[in-house]
């Protein structure tokens, strides 16, 4: 349509139209005279609005579903941030738990051995002066450590201290090729030397070359002068292998240490020798193998065929007694 004046005048009158109906709508309420039309205007326009609304409504739904999206995330962001919390805590709690049994049972074993002990943590691991197995402990010359002592945990021997600083110790550990300790056997007291070898089990050379060993058999600590660098009594392992003897004057048995040197945490440092040898009392105590049940199966005795069939054929006098006087009758 041209921008003219007609035009113009045409959507005044259009315009005060629309404002009259609506006047007169609202002024008549339930009973306005356009309600009619306002019906059938909606009648012809409401299958459209509905149309429109079923392929507005998605869209709608969609950016509303982007909206709770964003409010989730950030709601599973801090459940996951929590969860980590709990995580971590639950995690710190177990590790304290396993130190407070490994703690526990240093304990036990330097009260069964009558050994002081400072108690220390491994805080490093690896290459030191040259060692190839070797850790760091957090106690030193301040804590009244010194060169050559004995490094004990819960399960055995651990090793011996070989450097000093202020504050940490070096501990070379029982498995490196460089460590050798004297050995005792178990009741037979058959001694040796004891020498690392790294992830493989212990190699130990008995002095007597025709002892009698078979795998189980335990080993502990021998003992040195002056109780350095070794204290009496520590427990150092099981056998697992013999090897055959060949006459001659020493004979290798092969021994698994009690002590896992790859998860060393907490640790004591014998700093006080016991008065007397411990011998075996450190070791802890074998399982007592569970009791065998024996169960006794009497046979019953069978009468032979005939008697039993003799037997079988023979009525019960008292019996047939019964059954006579209930009927009246007269035994014979």
């Amino acid at each position: 349509m041209r921008d003219t004046r007609e035009s113009r005048l045409l959507l005044v009158l259009l315009i005060a139209i629309a404002f009259a109906l609506i006047t007169v709508d609202i002024r008549g309420g339930q009973e306005s005279p356009v309600d009619g039309a306002r019906q059938a205007a909606a009648a012809v326009f409401g299958p459209v609005e509905n149309g429109v609304a079923a392929a507005v409504d998605p869209v709608g739904n969609a950016i509303g579903a982007v909206r709770d999206s964003g409010e989730r995330h950030t709601r599973i962001a801090a459940l996951e941030k929590e969860n980590a919390e709990l995580k971590a805590k639950l995690g710190s709690d177990d590790r304290n738990r396993n130190r407070l049994r490994e703690l526990d049972a240093m304990l036990k074993t330097a009260g069964a051995g009558q050994y002081g002990i400072k108690g220390a943590q491994v805080i490093a691991i690896g290459a030191a002066q040259g060692f190839s197995w070797t850790v760091t402990i957090d106690v030193g010359a301040r804590d009244g450590i010194k060169r050559d002592m004995t490094v004990l945990n819960g399960s055995g021997l651990v090793g011996r201290v070989t450097t000093v600083g202020p504050s940490t110790s070096t501990v070379l550990l029982a498995n490196d090729p460089d460590f050798t300790v004297g050995t005792r056997m178990e009741k037979s007291d058959e001694l040796g030397f004891a020498t690392g070898q790294g992830d493989s089990p212990l190699l130990v050379q008995l002095l007597n070359g025709k002892a009698k060993v078979k795998p189980g058999d335990r080993l502990v600590t021998f003992g040195s002068r002056a109780d350095k660098p070794f204290v009496p009594g520590v427990p150092v392992g099981e056998v697992v292998r013999v090897d055959p003897s060949g006459g001659g004057l020493t004979r290798n048995i092969y021994v698994r240490p009690y002590v896992g040197f790859t998860k060393l945490d907490i640790v004591g440092v014998v700093v006080q020798a016991p008065g007397s040898d411990p011998r075996d009392m450190v070791l802890p105590q074998k399982p007592k193998p569970a009791p065998t049940v024996t169960v006794t199966v009497t046979p019953t005795a069978t009468p032979p065929d005939g008697q039993q069939a003799a037997d079988g054929q023979k009525p019960n006098q008292n019996q047939t007694q019964d059954q006579t006087q209930d009927q009246g009758g007269v035994t014979p």
